[in-house]
């Protein structure tokens, strides 16, 4: 009777998660009136020219009055820099800014550092050079959130889709990313954004002195300095699809596993109450299935056992379900309880690796 009242207190758990996470995937999308701010869309690359050379038209391309793009060529050793020079020589609105024997450890914040210092603007929008706009109102729908109040606004990073089951989990394991920051952002406890698609104004990132107080992680250009300053009051969401952007997702599974490490390894130092709460989901997320499985063997109770998993099933359906649906990720619905499977145990694989072995390359 012990473990069928420890299962019940670990659905209880899950259960508030989900309720949780219920505060983003039941709200509306609250459409802002456009703003005529000027924007300063950041690019840092290396290594990126046929990246560059596909996406960056979209970029172009953008139906927004007054903004500029600035590429950061950081210590490419292809032709990324003749091509920032090439669509530089065609477009007055772009800036480049070449890096060259200077913090050559590949710490992409560096590159960022010197991205802002280059920038015109007060109010900043960082992309990656694989990340394409889903509309051409990309940045006038994240600038809408820019006020006097909201500095920071955090938006969705999709991934291309492609019938492949690797292709599907890194869907996946981006869908509850995005279902977790944005609903704890709802809520008041905003705690990371992701660098595909993220805005905050050059005062946000002097008033925190940059990347200083994690300078020495060469990850986490994005969570880590989202975690250090984004507070209830000057965090917006923004996640209509014309504001998404989507990116080339890892085509093997062993680049997919090393940008895992990255993340796992980030998610150390972010305030202890986010990760009180991120731990205490996994946490709970593996017990689930570890009774799930174990008193489905030893309990006499079973219809017990079997009430409890279905509600929590069910419930964890309904959550993935709308948000997907919001977020564009509705071929996911099908797979969801078999990919989070397969992702704690990654997860809990990474964690025991990342003991023994620190990662050292980025």
């Amino acid at each position: 009777m012990i473990l069928e009242l420890l299962f019940l207190l670990i659905v209880l758990i899950q259960l508030f998660f989900y309720f949780l996470f219920g505060s983003f995937t039941c709200s509306k999308f609250q459409k802002h009136t456009p703003q005529d701010i000027p924007i300063s869309v950041i690019i840092c690359a290396k290594n990126e020219a046929h990246n560059l050379a596909d996406f960056l038209p979209s970029i172009l391309h953008q139906i927004y009055t007054n903004f500029e793009i600035v590429l950061v060529n950081d210590h490419s050793t292809d032709k990324t820099l003749e091509l920032m020079l090439s669509f530089k020589g065609k477009y007055n609105s772009i800036k480049v800014v070449n890096l060259v024997n200077e913090d050559s450890t590949g710490n992409k914040k560096h590159a960022i550092t010197q991205g802002i210092k280059a920038a015109t603007y007060e109010h900043l929008l960082f992309t990656d050079a694989d990340c394409k706009p889903n509309s051409e109102y990309w940045i006038k729908e994240m600038s809408a959130f820019f006020s006097n109040d909201k500095s920071i606004i955090l938006g969705y990073g999709a991934y291309q889709k492609k019938n492949t089951w690797l292709n599907k989990l890194i869907r996946f394991e981006t869908l509850l990313t995005a279902i977790q920051y944005f609903s704890y952002a709802k809520i008041g406890l905003p705690y990371m954004g992701v660098g595909r698609n993220l805005a905050y104004t050059k005062s946000q990132f002097y008033a925190a002195n940059g990347f200083a107080n994690h300078k020495h992680i060469k990850s986490g250009d994005d969570d880590l300095f989202i975690n250090q300053v984004a507070t209830k009051k000057n965090t917006a969401i923004c996640f209509s699809s014309k504001s998404f952007t989507v990116s080339k997702p890892n085509t093997t599974f062993k680049k997919w596993m090393h940008q895992k490490r990255r993340h796992i390894t980030t998610a150390t130092s972010y305030k202890p109450i986010h990760q009180f709460l991120l731990g205490l989901f996994y946490s709970s997320q593996l017990l689930f299935w570890c009774f799930a499985i174990l008193l489905s063997f030893t309990s006499k109770n079973w219809q017990f056992i079997v009430l409890l998993f279905s509600i929590r099933i069910i419930v964890q359906y309904l959550i993935f379900g709308f948000t997907a649906k919001k977020l564009n990720e509705k071929d996911l619905f099908s797979y969801i309880p078999f990919m989070e499977l397969f992702l704690i145990i990654i997860q809990m694989y990474l964690f025991i690796f990342n003991l023994f072995h620190k990662p050292k390359t980025w």
